[in-house]
């Protein structure tokens, strides 16, 4: 039977991009919070770092230094952490959960890292802990793997959940700019932080790939099980080779449920402009799931930004609110109940697209092809262009090949008289 409605009191700790754009959000559906979610919500508590720093638009009244006020105020259900980093965000996340209060974090970093013990918390204390905004911003994904796709055996999610690179990378296919003037722009328009190292050297979506494996396939991935590439070394020579192979390249978080265990790396991936994330432009994210009973869904929307964001804590507070309302807390926690093994990176079968610069003479094409053959690399297509009167571009696509013989046969071609460079090696989706 339902309870009777009720103020549900919150504090929000953090009140940068993404806790201003939570707070904007709460105070704009305050006066429905009642209907939609069962109870009143009021925010009662705001912690930061600098009492006397200006906050435009948002009650300075509620802003506290002191966590305690929030962890021993005993009215106060909810706490939304949207500070980021590990420390003090997982000491703050476990206090809170160990007094019963209900968490909504927004932390991808720290999930990564500390998700597993933090759902084990979150179970035993009968708490909810929920984290929508942690991978693709807006977009509903991890509710669905959690619940709406639960009657499935996925076997493969992947997709493009770092709106930065996504939007250079489309720039540079577009409007055929180089590397460094894309990152110039998506800096000048607020994609690109300052210091644009997480993104683009794919640190970012390598801890939203652990966070996705570990829901897709219901085993513990950690961020340091995720091979990682970042788009650093991608050329207007690769989107041009793109383009002609009717390819776009794009930087893919990939994880793969295999008879050996998961496999589960981000780096750049050539993607036929048939696949449904092909089209997927701009600062845009977008998650493709493959699941035995569902076959091929795709999430598609906003990754990041102020509201996007906003829009999934806010979500996940409703539903804390709800469940509050019929004392159900706590019913979805951790959903790993495998211990899959992790495959070792070297062991995992791609396709490759490799460009080269090469003597022009003949025999260097036979040279290169015996190398291959001798490390079990089946080539697929060679294209020769550029040809001067002493050298030669070469590209070979392969078929798909374990990534250690593809390294070592990389590494022989290196040191051969014939070979002056390996220009690029990208995988195939």
């Amino acid at each position: 039977m339902k309870v009777e409605s009720k103020k549900v009191q919150v504090a929000l700790l953090g009140i940068g991009t993404v806790g201003t754009g939570v707070y904007k959000l709460l105070k704009k559906r305050a006066d429905v919070m009642k209907d939609i979610a069962g109870a009143e919500l009021e925010i009662v508590k705001i912690l930061v770092r600098n009492l006397s720093k200006e906050r435009e638009g948002v009650d300075s009244s509620l802003f506290t230094t002191d966590w305690n006020e929030i962890l021993n105020d005993s009215e106060i259900k909810i706490v939304i952490e949207v500070m980021g980093g590990i420390e003090p965000a997982k000491s703050m996340m476990e206090d809170a959960l160990r007094a019963g209060k209900h968490v909504v974090t927004a932390n991808k970093d720290l999930l990564a890292e500390h998700g597993g013990e933090l759902l084990d918390l979150a179970s035993a204390s009968g708490c909810d802990l929920l984290f929508e905004a942690a991978v693709a911003g807006g977009i509903p994904i991890i509710r669905p793997l959690k619940q709406c796709l639960a009657g499935n055996e996925i076997t493969e999610v992947m997709g493009i959940v770092n709106g930065t690179t996504n939007y250079i990378l489309t720039k540079m296919f577009e409007e055929n700019m180089g590397f460094a003037e894309a990152l110039e722009k998506a800096t000048k328009l607020g994609y690109a932080e300052a210091d644009p190292t997480a993104d683009i050297e794919g640190l970012d979506a390598g801890r939203k790939a652990a966070i996705l494996a570990s829901l897709a396939f219901h085993s513990r991935v950690r961020f340091k099980d995720v091979y990682i590439e970042g788009i650093t070394k991608i050329t207007a020579d690769d989107i041009a080779y793109a383009k002609e192979l009717d390819s776009v390249i794009k930087l893919l978080s990939v994880a793969h449920h295999t008879e050996k265990g998961i496999e589960v790396g981000v780096y750049p991936m050539l993607l036929n402009q048939e696949h449904p994330l092909a089209a997927v432009r701009d600062a845009f994210n977008a998650v493709f799931v493959h699941g035995d009973a569902v076959d091929d869904a795709m999430f598609y929307g906003r990754g990041a930004g102020e509201m996007p964001t906003a829009s999934a804590v806010v979500g996940d507070v409703i539903d804390v609110i709800r469940n509050l309302q019929y004392g159900c807390n706590g019913r979805i926690s951790c959903t790993c109940y495998k211990e899959l093994p992790i495959c070792s990176f070297d062991e995992v079968k791609n396709k490759f697209f490799i460009r080269m610069q090469v003597k022009n003479e003949p025999g260097v094409l036979a040279q290169t092809a015996k190398v291959f053959g001798d490390h079990k690399v089946s080539i697929h297509r060679v294209i020769q262009k550029n040809a001067k009167e002493t050298k030669a571009e070469l590209v070979i696509s392969t078929e798909k090949v374990k990534e250690y013989h593809l390294q070592d046969a990389l590494q022989e071609l290196r040191v051969m008289d014939s070979i002056s460079e390996i220009s690029s090696v990208i995988r195939i989706y």
